[in-house]
């Protein structure tokens, strides 16, 4: 049977009363503190007395750099970025960085090999489009276990001919994570980090390369955030567009190789700021691993009405994920969780269900009201 655009077209939702937030449990774009977002309001009229918005004026001029300069500096104090490494700002996301890899680095190595582990669909799609650009191994994946887990690591997949291993932290679409980072010694590990930055400690000197689309725990879509160790830099592959090309990029301490996206670099100071005041990453992650304890404990004592998507000891702290008894129920939980305040609650598309992305700017309260709703939804329809 043919369906028409208007046919799939999701129905008209209830929004929260006026003046009352959702608690919104998107993937990404995420949820962002209600501070940034008031002092936001306020920079797009004025910013810093100059009665223009941040949005209006020049990225070159002394108010926008200073603020470009402390989010540098917030950034590698909060990460504890060593000194050899360049923090990079970079037009685009996730996505775009699929790309600017293999272009900066798969020659680091004359034989241009990069090694890439298969952990779901975003790894997955980064192996895919690294294929462009030169020789991609895949040596461990998790496809066959529809993606429940991370690959466990094997020290034996290691290539010494090759440029780096690649590897995403979080995979946002099943709710996995890499618990611990593969020891790759002299060979550059390469992270996508995009929705799990600045939620857990990392030792940054275990990678030759990180980066984050910042719209999970850093900014609003339209800027990645690049760690990368000063040694990588100068490697990229003579058809490398300029701006696409790290060195290029780190001429400029604060990467203003061209006008950057003011707005998302604005809302990243302010982001930044916001995570120092409230206790730093190591709070971060405590925050995390209670809110997603929270509703694992719950899924796990439902007796199979909730059932997680995810083994257990692969689970993210990030993105909570479970399906319910039937598709009648799913589509009843979903509306009624909407209607209740809790907004973006469906699973991927490709995989269903439900998924709860709980980043830094989620409150607790939030997560309770999930839960309570959880138990109150199995009552009725258990």
């Amino acid at each position: 049977m043919n369906t028409s655009p208007a046919q799939i077209r999701p129905a008209a939702k209830a929004r929260p009363a006026p003046g009352r937030r959702a608690y919104n449990f998107n993937a990404g774009p995420s949820m962002m503190p209600l501070s940034v977002m008031e002092q936001t309001r306020e920079a797009l009229v004025d910013f810093a007395g100059l009665g223009a918005g941040v949005v209006e004026i020049s990225h070159r001029s002394a108010e926008f750099l200073a603020l470009v300069e402390e989010s540098q500096s917030l950034m590698r104090e909060l990460l504890a970025v060593p000194a050899n490494y360049r923090i990079l700002m970079a037009h685009g996301g996730g996505q775009l960085q699929m790309s600017m890899v293999p272009f900066n680095l798969i020659a680091y190595r004359p034989a241009r090999r990069a090694l890439y582990i298969d952990s779901g669909l975003f790894a997955s799609r980064a192996a895919d489009i690294a294929t462009r650009y030169g020789y991609v191994h895949v040596p461990g994946h998790s496809r066959d276990a529809d993606y429940d887990r991370v690959p466990a690591f094997d020290p034996g997949w290691l290539d010494p001919e090759a440029s780096y291993l690649y590897i995403t932290s979080n995979n946002t679409v099943m709710g996995t994570r890499w618990q611990t980072y593969p020891d790759t010694g002299a060979l550059p590990l390469v992270a996508d980090m995009t929705s799990d930055i600045l939620s857990r400690r990392l030792d940054i000197s275990q990678f030759g390369l990180i980066f984050a689309g910042a719209q999970k725990n850093v900014a609003p879509a339209g800027l990645a955030v690049v760690i990368v160790r000063e040694d990588l830099l100068g490697h990229a592959l003579p058809t490398t567009p300029r701006i696409l090309n790290y060195a290029e990029l780190g001429r400029d301490p604060l990467s203003m190789a061209n006008t950057p996206s003011t707005l998302s670099l604005y809302m990243m100071c302010l982001m930044l700021r916001w995570v120092k005041a409230e206790g730093g990453v190591d709070e971060m992650e405590r925050r995390a691993e209670r809110r997603s304890r929270l509703l694992y404990d719950l899924i796990d004592a439902s007796g199979g009405f909730y059932r997680g998507y995810v083994q257990p000891a692969h689970r993210s702290t990030m993105n909570v994920t479970f399906a319910l008894p039937d598709a009648d129920r799913l589509e009843r939980f979903l509306a009624e969780a909407d209607q209740a305040g809790m907004y973006a609650l469906r699973g991927h598309g490709s995989r269903g269900g439900v998924r709860a992305s709980i980043y830094n700017a989620m409150d607790f309260a939030g997560v309770e009201l999930l839960a309570d709703f959880m138990r109150e939804f199995q009552r009725r329809n258990g």
